[in-house]
């Protein structure tokens, strides 16, 4: 065990953009995808001179700042494992939280529920097997995107129905929704210089940034349609940029919304939003 913890400090010290526990979580997440293997049962199966060329390469991939899981081609969400490029988000806990949040506040069975920027899917396709005799649809604009969910969803067995569209030019040909979620694009442009170089450089910019002068172009935009796809009674539920929750709630005041709740991630942070559309 003592090479594969020598071996884990080493590289983990050439991960020099991130902390040392993040690097040493990257390098073991690494170690364990091309081994087959779990850490604790590296002390009898480690042998650094079977080491593959492959994980030597994908070690370099991950010093260049390009995140693991875009390496390893799959991320965790909700207990399930989705496969990710990078024509996708990669999922983050946050999203896990504005989930589990929808299952838990709507325990009925039989709803019909819209997701608005499927990515890798992992909130159609979580809340399809999660959510009982659910009715999903999912639309995105990226169809690199859909082909990644619609692999997700075939993997995991999960009925969803894919939309292709755009969010901001074009209505979905639904009705009388129970649900609309989406996280949308949220982060302004100017704030690019301020991302993590991984995310900056990796991530698709088109499901990240909305323009300066405009930071809730899809809040507004979705909120409005919403409006028409949303039977009376039916809920909106975002994802949203923590410097914005005000704003965001604010613009759904406006727009006629009701009982309209602000909602703290785990990190203390404005990070969800949920509206009644009163009909």
């Amino acid at each position: 065990m003592s090479n594969y913890n020598e071996l884990v400090k080493q590289w983990a010290s050439e991960l020099t953009q991130y902390s040392p526990e993040e690097a040493n979580n990257l390098i073991n997440w690494l170690l364990e995808y091309h081994l087959g293997i779990r850490k604790v049962d590296m002390i009898d199966a480690f042998e650094e001179n079977s080491l593959s060329e492959s994980l030597y390469q994908d070690f370099e991939r991950l010093k260049s700042g390009e995140p693991v899981q875009y390496i390893i081609g799959k991320a965790p969400f909700y207990g399930r494992e989705f496969f990710v490029d990078e024509s996708v988000l990669i999922p983050r806990n946050e999203t896990e939280e504005l989930v589990h949040m929808i299952i838990k506040e709507n325990p009925t069975s039989g709803m019909k529920i819209l997701d608005i920027g499927t990515g890798s899917g992992c909130i159609p396709i979580s809340l399809a097997l999660e959510m009982k005799d659910s009715e999903v649809y999912t639309a995105d604009v990226s169809e690199d995107a859909i082909e990644v969910a619609m692999e997700n969803a075939e993997h995991l067995e999960a009925e969803v129905t894919f939309l292709h569209l755009d969010i901001l030019k074009e209505m979905p040909n639904l009705s009388d929704l129970d649900i609309l979620v989406s996280n949308p694009p949220y982060v302004p442009e100017a704030e690019w210089v301020d991302l993590h170089s991984n995310v900056r450089d990796f991530e698709p910019g088109l499901a990240l940034f909305v323009p300066d002068h405009d930071p809730l172009l899809f809040y507004r935009v979705i909120a409005e349609k919403a409006k028409i796809l949303l039977k009376p009674g039916g809920k909106l539920y975002y994802e949203i940029h923590n410097n914005f929750g005000p704003e965001t709630v604010e613009l759904l005041e406006g727009l006629g919304y009701k009982e309209i709740n602000l909602v703290r991630d785990l990190n203390d942070k404005n990070r969800m939003v949920s509206a009644i559309f009163p009909g």
